[in-house]
């Protein structure tokens, strides 16, 4: 077997030009393999963030739709049921009218355990102005929504229930969640100040929880549905985003396409050139047989050759496509300077990337191997 290494060694470093063209050959099929794969992770990581990185990703509510009292219970229940809950909180939401001057406009009030659910939403880091709502009679509303009605942290504005109930509330802040949806349509207060706002006293409309792997919530979800009266409904947002998890599977599904893709243009390339190499190499190596070398020798020349390119343009594509992905980061921002989309650079899959181009070099090399167990030395010295 040392033999075969340092033969191999010796035919990779007689053709210098060759080698470096087939180690570059398998360094752009992995830069091209990690920059894909990482920008296809960067896009879906985003694309949860933005659409359920700061929402329910499962809700507990009443099947008829009212409040109740008992969120502690489901609470406990559901913290019993499975230990991938991340975070859990009570909501109390409802429609309110909210009225500046002549203007007014139609908002969801979310009424939140503020510290609670922070875990979820965030509210802290997405305040733009102003403070948190903790005092009783206070809210924050969106950006967009203070656009719209010209308003402002630190002003008073009056408000009405469906129920026709009259009220004053002051804005402590306004926040920015990235969603303009959200921006426009939401208030958020306290559950206590929603409470007394609506006379509900201390209820929940929803129980709200986030969970540690996004994809596992509807298995979540149905662990804690077996576990909870039926009086009440649990929801999870694969059942309810449909279209997105149609989204992240097609994209998944492109990019291991285009990995196979990179990868069979590699196996082919290495082993035509290695083929030829046999080709090349047959005086030499029929000498080393009609020496006493064994089939079995001659064959692992060709292995180690592969397994050597292999590791080199493993190497070599794994420092591209990091280099190409330092790039795209650096020129592909935002107006506010932020990334277009935050790459996560997984250590994980780029080894896995580089271990696959190993092996598919080492396979690749298995067709010139199993021709130099065929060659004759007699005849291969014969013609020469």
């Amino acid at each position: 077997m040392k033999l075969a290494f340092k033969i191999a060694l010796r035919f990779l470093k007689s053709n210098k030009g060759q080698t470096i063209l087939i180690s570059l050959g398998i360094a752009v099929g992995v830069s091209v393999q990690i920059f894909i794969g990482l920008l296809i992770q960067g896009l879906q990581n985003d694309l949860i963030q933005t659409t359920i990185g700061r929402t329910s990703q499962i809700t507990v509510t009443k099947a008829d739709g009212s409040d109740f009292d008992d969120y502690n219970n489901i609470i406990a229940l559901a913290g019993a049921a499975d230990d991938r809950l991340l975070h859990v909180s009570p909501v109390l939401d409802k429609p309110l009218f909210i009225t500046i001057g002549d203007k007014s406009a139609s908002v969801l009030l979310r009424g939140l355990d503020l510290e609670v659910s922070e875990g979820i939403y965030k509210t802290q880091e997405s305040l733009i102005n102003g403070e948190m709502p903790y005092q009783d009679g206070h809210i924050l509303i969106g950006s967009e929504l203070a656009k719209e009605l010209l308003l402002d942290a630190g002003q008073s504005v009056e408000v009405l229930t469906p129920e026709g109930e009259k009220g004053s509330l002051f804005i402590s802040g306004i926040f920015d969640f990235g969603v303009a949806g959200i921006n426009s349509s939401w208030a958020v207060s306290s559950r206590k100040t929603a409470g007394s706002l609506f006379m509900t006293g201390d209820v929940a409309s929803a129980v709200e929880m986030q969970v540690r792997d996004v994809f596992s919530a509807k298995d979540i979800a149905l662990v804690i549905e077996n576990d909870i009266d039926n009086e009440f409904r649990v929801q999870n947002w694969q059942d309810q985003n449909q279209q997105l998890l149609s989204g992240l599977n097609g994209q998944s599904v492109s990019s291991l396409m285009i990995q196979i893709f990179v990868l069979i243009a590699v196996v082919l390339g290495i082993a035509s050139v290695l083929a030829i190499s046999v080709l090349q190499k047959s005086k030499q190596i029929g000498i080393l047989k009609a020496m006493g070398i064994k089939d079995k020798t001659a064959s692992l020349i060709f292995l180690f050759q592969g397994l050597m390119l292999g590791l080199i343009g493993a190497v070599m594509g794994s420092a591209l496509g990091l280099a190409l992905l330092v790039m795209f980061t650096s020129f592909a921002k935002d107006p506010d300077g932020s990334p277009i989309i935050n790459i996560s650079f997984d250590p994980a899959f780029i080894l896995f990337s580089g271990l696959i181009a190993i092996a598919a070099a080492v396979i690749a090399s298995l067709i010139p191997a199993r021709k130099s167990l065929k060659l004759s030395p007699i005849e291969v010295i014969r013609n020469g």
